[in-house]
């Protein structure tokens, strides 16, 4: 399987974790294989979240070192959760939105995916987000 594929692939899977405990076993397993990850949650309504989203999914990749701090991978990060979250905008404007964003680095790859609910009260739809950036090593 291709480098980018297998970020996705690992973003995805740790967006749609469960519990946290899942999320913690998947993050060690990637690991484990050379990927750093990490996974937030999040629910708000979809247009004013987009920056607390942008927002979080930085600090999160942050926290686990999966990115530094620098411009590039901050920029990296910040690309590839647009980019996710411009892939649900149709379904998602005007509603709420819950659920997780996942992120994932392996050597200059980098993806994060975004697995939400959407909608009101038990009405919901949902949705996946996918974006991939290059994130030069340093």
């Amino acid at each position: 399987m291709a480098q980018s594929k297998k970020i996705a692939l690992a973003a995805l899977k740790m967006a749609m974790t469960e519990s946290r405990e899942e999320e913690i076993h998947l993050k060690e397993f990637y690991l484990r294989n050379g990927v750093k990850t990490a996974a937030v949650d999040y629910g708000g309504e979809y247009v004013n979240s987009i920056r607390k989203i942008v927002e979080r999914a930085i600090v999160a990749a942050k926290r686990e070192g999966a990115i530094h701090e620098t411009h590039g991978d901050e920029g990296a990060v910040a690309g590839a959760t647009r980019e996710a979250l411009s892939q649900i905008m149709n379904k998602a404007i005007g509603l709420n939105i819950g659920g997780k964003i996942g992120i994932a680095r392996q050597n200059d790859h980098l993806s994060v995916a975004v697995f939400f609910g959407i909608g009101l009260l038990h009405l919901d739809e949902v949705a996946v987000g996918l974006g991939h950036r290059v994130a030069p090593k340093e």
